[in-house]
């Protein structure tokens, strides 16, 4: 995978990352940009820096697409920035970072000497439905559409480059992550963000830059996957899990969170 930013609007930049097949987003505007999402470590937050200074020098605000930590644990080592992010994206990263360190290094012992090097930084500020950044003249909207992927999903609008960062509410190249997901809620939420956002190109939390009708396809997997685990709860799941979209292990994860959702 070649680690270069393709620009996919005006002044818009994309880079897709070999660890997690993680993209971030570079917004440049007049005097100051905007970085969408930080990384894994220190050290993956480091090069990440090192690639945007190759596209500019001026002075950023941050954005955290969500609360997981390939997403965020970076964020230190943009001191002295603006980091934004949903309200509960900074609840959930207060309250677990910690635990989510922990729990990576216990998963990952070749990289604990990287992930000891994290210092948890959260957003410092946060929004719940909508907010509008004007980054050197340029205005970047970001929102809320409900629970999918997380429950802190934000999604940023470049109206005047017609390309939206999806973050992990759209996934390219691998199946969606429904680990720490809302299953019955994705789909409600995916098409809320296809309706109002209607521009051409969209960035997906991980994998390829997409369009509208990858987006579009994806939603209806989705929706698949809520109506057959809503199904599933009633009927039993034997001779459901067949007509899954995904693999077996994925959808079983997704009926897992579906269930729970079912039975609060």
């Amino acid at each position: 995978m070649n680690e270069q930013w393709q620009e996919v609007g005006d002044r818009v930049y994309v880079r897709r990352h070999r660890s997690f097949d993680v993209n971030t987003g570079l917004i440049v505007g007049d005097g100051h940009c905007l970085v969408l999402d930080t990384r894994g470590s220190h050290r993956e937050a480091a090069d990440l820096i090192e690639a945007i200074r190759t596209v500019t020098a001026f002075p950023w605000t941050v954005v955290n697409s969500h609360s997981h930590f390939d997403h965020y644990f970076g964020n230190a080592l943009f001191g002295g920035a603006e980091i934004w992010g949903h309200a509960r994206c900074a609840e959930e990263i207060e309250t677990y970072g910690e635990l989510h360190r922990t729990g990576l290094i216990e998963q990952r012992p070749e990289r604990r000497e990287e992930l000891e090097e994290v210092a948890i930084v959260p957003p410092d500020h946060t929004f719940t439905v909508a907010a509008s950044l004007d980054i050197g003249g340029r205005i970047v909207h970001l929102r809320h559409f409900g629970l999918g992927h997380s429950s802190n999903d934000v999604v940023a609008h470049v109206p005047d480059a017609g390309v939206v960062f999806a973050g992990d509410l759209v996934e390219e190249g691998a199946p969606p992550a429904f680990g720490d997901s809302y299953p019955l809620d994705w789909p409600g939420t995916t098409a809320r963000m296809l309706a109002e956002m209607p521009e051409p190109v969209i960035v997906p939390g991980h994998g390829a830059v997409v369009d509208r009708a990858y987006a579009l396809a994806q939603h209806e997997e989705l929706a698949l996957v809520a109506e057959l685990a809503k199904r599933a709860h009633v009927e039993g799941l034997r001779d459901l899990i067949k007509h899954f979209p995904y693999p077996e292990d994925v959808c079983r994860q997704a009926i897992a969170r579906a269930f729970l959702q079912l039975d609060a």
